[in-house]
């Protein structure tokens, strides 16, 4: 078998990479459409949210939902049949002068992929062994998610500009339907080959999901730091091509700066990844990655440059990434037992991202509206997300042992396996 490396973590990496450009597809377009679908002016700042931010609310349903359902189910099969339908909406937007369309494909592109989030868990979880968590992480959603947004909106921007909007669409989704889907099933394996594999249960064996399962009462200040730190990755990332914008940047120099936050968490992933392995501090390592952004975003008003607020933002955005993301996972993984790992997995990112995300747009959205500034919603999301780290540390002193045992993981490995 080819290494686990490439053929499981470089795939899936790849994939979030498309997944995450066509979440973005609408954030550098939404002038033209807005227009074109006739929302600007007046009612661009209410209308432009829900058209951001509806994604989020089937992100949250599914992720939820899809982590229970398709527990019976390959993940290999459930991440296929969700990215060939979320592409197939996305080529649809294309087509459409229909505002009611764009938000219907929209939702289905949220649905899809938040029944798609989980899977990833399910993978890590099954193809690495705990020490190779963080990394294997990092590889598996870390690094697709943040390239796409670290060199995405510098690769849909001229495509926009020189082409317009429905062409975008039409490329990503195109992309998605005759490159993502035909590499999974080239490339992906079954959940039965994999060394880390829990012992699947029969049907009539699946045991309920209770909260035990998810590791506790603690789970629920993981939650509550996911919620917050959601708040404040898509408060940011759907209104930051129109935030830097609005701070003096236009043309090529918005596409740049509104990737400088993403490439300085890509470039900070890698060495505090290793750190959180060699350490195993991951729950403080963590909460730092909320605590500091979240200092750093309420300062925003203490500085008048536009380049000075980039500053803040890029260091905010970059440290936050890099330190609480990988790590919330491989938290996440080693505390709740093998077979509530889909679920628990699409509890936290649909409540936290898709729920926090949802109303993150909105506040955004209504405090821009009302102050005529994006920094004021910035600034009410760095006070939030404080709170996220101190949640987050709470847990670290009280959370449950590592539920995982011999008896629940087949640790059966070859050489071929281990790549």
């Amino acid at each position: 078998m080819q290494s686990r490396w490439w053929s499981i973590g470089g795939s899936l990496m790849v994939g979030l990479f498309v997944a995450y450009l066509d979440r973005t597809t609408l954030s550098v377009g939404l002038p033209s459409v807005a227009r074109d679908l006739g929302f600007a002016g007046d009612r661009f700042a209410v209308t432009a949210s829900w058209a951001l931010t509806i994604f989020l609310v089937g992100y949250a349903v599914a992720n939820v939902l899809g982590g229970i359902l398709t527990r019976k189910y390959d993940p290999k099969t459930v991440v296929i049949w969700s990215f060939a339908i979320w592409s197939l909406a996305t080529v649809i937007v294309g087509f459409t002068d229909s505002l009611a369309v764009l938000l219907g494909c929209r939702f289905i592109l949220g649905i899809a992929e938040g029944v798609y989030w989980p899977q990833q868990s399910r993978f890590a979880k099954a193809w690495f062994a705990p020490d190779e968590r963080t990394k294997a992480n990092a590889i598996v959603q870390y690094y697709g998610q943040f390239i796409a947004l670290a060199v995405g909106f510098m690769i849909l921007t001229p495509i926009y500009n020189a082409f317009g909007w429905r062409i975008m669409f039409f490329l990503m989704g195109g992309i998605g339907l005759v490159g993502i889907v035909p590499l999974y099933i080239a490339k992906l394996r079954p959940e039965s080959e994999a060394p880390y594999r829990a012992i699947a249960p029969t049907q009539a064996t699946i045991p309920r999901l209770t909260l035990t399962a998810l590791g506790g009462y603690p789970f629920l200040l993981l939650l509550l730091s996911y919620i917050t730190q959601g708040m404040l990755f898509w408060g940011v990332t759907l209104w930051i091509p129109l935030a830097v914008r609005s701070v003096g940047f236009t043309g090529t120099c918005q596409a740049i700066a509104s990737s400088l936050p993403y490439l300085a968490a890509v470039l900070l992933a890698l060495p505090m990844s290793r750190i959180s392995d060699r350490t195993g501090r991951r729950v403080l390592i963590a909460a730092l990655g909320l605590l500091i952004p979240g200092i750093l975003m309420m300062l925003l008003p203490v500085v008048d440059s536009g380049y000075a607020k980039l500053a803040l933002i890029t260091v905010a955005l970059g440290y936050y990434a890099s330190s609480y993301t990988p790590n919330i996972w491989s938290i996440l993984q080693s505390t709740i037992e093998p077979q509530a790992i889909g679920p628990a997995s699409g509890i936290i990112n649909g409540i936290g991202a898709g729920g926090g995300g949802t109303l993150a747009g909105f506040l955004v959205g209504v405090l821009y509206k009302s102050t005529g500034s994006y920094m004021s919603g910035f600034v009410v999301l760095g006070a939030l997300v404080i709170l996220g780290g101190i949640a987050l540390l709470a847990y670290g002193r009280i959370r449950p042992a590592r539920l995982s045992t011999p008896a629940q993981i087949e640790t059966v490995r070859s050489d071929a396996q281990t790549g």
